[in-house]
């Protein structure tokens, strides 16, 4: 057998996606097999190449011949489905890979799902496939398709055959897969190109994310997830491919119990599933909670061009439809359009007396065609609406499918996007399958709503400039490497060293000094003059506050002569002797912040900032974010927590400067980016002020050992 020409570097994956023959190992004539299935996909999607069925016992399957072995087969073979048991698919592989085959497709299961002889054997799998230049999906998945029209690939066991359209999905799960389908089926949604990823023992999500990235033939990118393979790539890619088309992720797995023996507050929470979507949302991936809320994005996404902004206008023929959409939007973040009096005074036109003008319009139940057709069109081309929310319940003596022809008629090249919800019967619903060039349409205001929301944050993020370079820093790196070469047992940097640390790159640090003893420090508060704050410092003493380790606003000496004595007795108590104390100026003013750097074991470096003191770990008011940061997505790491209105100033409250904060966290950055052996550090307090009054008064610093 002839070895076919292999697949161009730039597109590896396509002996698996778009190979010239297919031949299926473990071929069946049973209809209850897997084996079966696969072949009769293949054969009743009518794929364009040779389809060649394996079975040593079978002379045919689905009336095509059947070939003992794939070395028997006497045509090149781009892709092997094997569908044999676990035992035989090493040899299997062997035999393939000796006959030129370069892409495999491993349905069985029983590999590393079931333990360390499982994985042993995937890692075997992946290493002779990989050294002959070949590709391998799964095991334990369900398949891939193509379902570009010149291709027609269907190499799964779905009983629901795949649409042809523009999404590519990536699933995770072979039993999700098969409801995927179904479910895409159903709403009409078609698909490029599709993969049950399985135990992702060699190709894996990113490798899809690449070959997608420009990918004509696939608009938006969906993957249901529930790990990630390798992270800091996925975030990487994320990051630039959302700049040309959208990412919608269904991530599975939210618990926290990773985060209970975190030390520090960053690390806590970045244990947490808070973690992923901020991340997510920083590279610019949409995150959806469901899989009927991805296809509800993904459809808008498909059909309509993108928002300018989040101003909805909403026309409806009910009023009780329309205020459910009005209270949608706004719950989900759009705004609802103040129309421009020429709009108003153009539906006054036509409409009857009896109907309401303003946002959202009642046009009645009388509306028929001609009415939506004029009003869709009419707030459309309103200056101050950016996308148009269409609400029609059916009426007597009106045609549903007629109404919504004319609603994608007026939308059609709209510069604007068009959602329309018909709360129709059935029979509409399925009449709309073979779609493609109208408007995605919703059972219930609130879907179309929600996707409207995640189309308007996606338009928000292609806006944002993607060509900014991340910001310079001049840090004095003798003192950082002098600080870093000498943590504790723990890793931990004494507290004096990581306030040093923080000078060292730039950020504005309340002025301190370190004393060995109590009369070493009654002499630094001298000289920093008072009041002054003084914190014991001892191996294994983590949170001060709740020990009675730290003395606030000590007025004079007296004062804190007591406070020094007390906080002695109290760590001794607590089998704890003080190594020092580090004695700070009193610092006043300002809202306390958070800024994090925590080496997420997925991740890499993660950023985070939020509102600070003790109170991080209650209100969990964080963002989080990977390096390296450009000032915009700093800044926006800053705008984005939901306490942004304190540090903007409320009730005669001063601003506080977030540029300054935004600078803080591209140092942050920079330093994580360049010094990777920091494993964690808490910035907390930090006072929020103006550029004066901005001070950090607390840190910790963890390095690896």
């Amino acid at each position: 057998m002839n070895a076919p020409a292999e697949a161009p570097p730039s597109r590896p994956l396509d002996p698996i996606f778009n190979p010239r023959a297919v031949a299926v190992v473990g071929a069946s004539r049973s209809r209850d097999t897997i084996g079966w299935s696969i072949v009769h996909n293949l054969v009743a999607g009518e794929f364009a190449g040779a389809v060649f069925p394996v079975n040593p016992s079978a002379s045919s399957v689905h009336s095509l011949k059947c070939y003992p072995t794939l070395s028997a087969i006497p045509d090149p073979v781009d892709l092997a489905i094997v569908v044999v048991p676990r035992g035989h698919v090493e040899a299997v592989v062997d035999e393939g890979l000796a006959a030129g085959v370069r892409g495999f497709v491993i349905i069985t299961a029983g590999f590393g799902e079931t333990g360390l002889d499982g994985k042993a054997v995937e890692r075997r799998l992946r290493d002779r496939v990989r050294a002959a230049g070949a590709r391998l999906i799964g095991p334990n998945c369900m398949g891939v398709i193509n379902a570009d029209p010149a291709v027609r690939l269907n190499a799964t066991f779905s009983p629901t055959p795949a649409l042809s359209g523009s999404l590519g999905f990536v699933s995770q799960s072979g039993a999700l897969g098969v409801a995927i389908l179904n479910v895409a089926e159903t709403l009409g949604v078609g698909i490029s190109e599709f993969a049950s990823m399985g135990n992702k023992a060699d190709v894996s999500g990113n490798d899809l994310l690449v070959r997608w990235e420009d990918d004509p033939a696939t608009r938006v990118i969906a993957m249901y997830l529930e790990s990630f393979g390798n992270p800091r790539r996925f975030a990487e890619l994320a990051k630039r491919i959302t700049r040309k088309k959208p990412i919608l992720v269904v991530k599975s797995g939210r618990t926290a119990e990773g985060a209970r023996a975190a030390s520090s507050h960053t690390g806590a929470l970045a244990g947490t599933d808070l973690t992923i979507s901020s991340i997510l949302e920083h590279c610019g991936v949409l995150r959806a909670d469901t899989i009927e809320d991805l296809f509800d994005t993904a459809r808008a996404l498909d059909r309509q061009p993108l928002p300018a902004g989040r101003r909805v206008g909403i026309v409806t023929n009910a009023g009780g439809p329309g205020i459910m959409a009005t209270d949608a939007c706004v719950h989900y973040g759009l705004r609802i359009a103040a129309f421009a009096p020429e709009t108003v005074a153009r539906l006054r036109e036509y409409l009857p007396a009896a109907a309401a003008f303003d946002n959202p319009v009642d046009m009645i139940a009388s509306a028929g065609v001609e009415e939506y057709g004029r009003t869709v069109a009419a707030v459309l081309s309103d200056p101050g609406v950016d996308a148009v929310l269409v609400v029609n319940v059916t009426p007597l003596r009106q045609n549903t499918r007629q109404i919504f022809d004319e609603i994608a008629r007026v939308a059609r090249g709209a510069p604007k996007p068009v959602l329309a919800v018909m709360m129709a019967t059935e029979d509409f619903y399925e009449g709309l399958k073979e779609e493609r060039d109208a408007p995605p349409v919703y059972r219930f205001p609130e879907q179309a709503a929600r996707a409207l929301a995640q189309v308007a944050r996606y338009g928000e993020w292609r806006r944002r400039g993607a060509d900014e370079a991340p910001p310079r820093f001049d840090f004095d790196e003798a003192r950082l490497t002098r600080l870093l070469a000498r943590p504790g047992p723990d890793g931990y940097l004494e507290p004096d060293d990581a306030l040093g640390l923080l000078e060292a790159i730039g950020v504005p640090v309340v002025a301190y000094r370190r004393a060995a003893d109590a009369a070493g420090a009654l002499a630094a508060a001298r000289e920093l003059g008072f009041p002054v704050v003084v914190k014991a410092i001892a191996g294994g003493l983590v949170h001060k506050s709740e020990l009675g380790a730290v003395a606030l606003d000590l007025r004079d000496e007296a004062e804190a002569q007591r406070a020094l004595a007390g906080m002695t007795a109290r760590l001794a108590r607590a089998a704890l002797a003080p190594s020092g104390f580090l004695v700070q100026r009193m610092a006043r003013g300002g809202h306390e912040v958070i800024f994090g750097l925590s080496s997420d074991e997925r991740f890499g470096p993660v950023l985070m900032f939020g509102l600070g003191g003790k109170y991080v770990e209650v209100l969990h008011d964080v963002r989080f974010g990977v390096p390296p940061l450009t000032r915009t997505e700093a800044l926006e790491l800053v705008r984005g927590i939901r306490g942004i209105r304190l540090l903007e100033g409320v009730r005669g409250d001063a601003p506080s400067d977030l540029g300054l904060l935004a600078d803080v966290l591209g140092r942050l950055a920079a330093l994580a980016e360049r010094f990777p052996a920091i494993v964690e550090i808490d910035v907390n307090p930090f006072l929020a002020a103006d550029a004066a009054g901005s001070l950090a008064v607390d840190a910790r610093v963890r390095v690896a050992p």
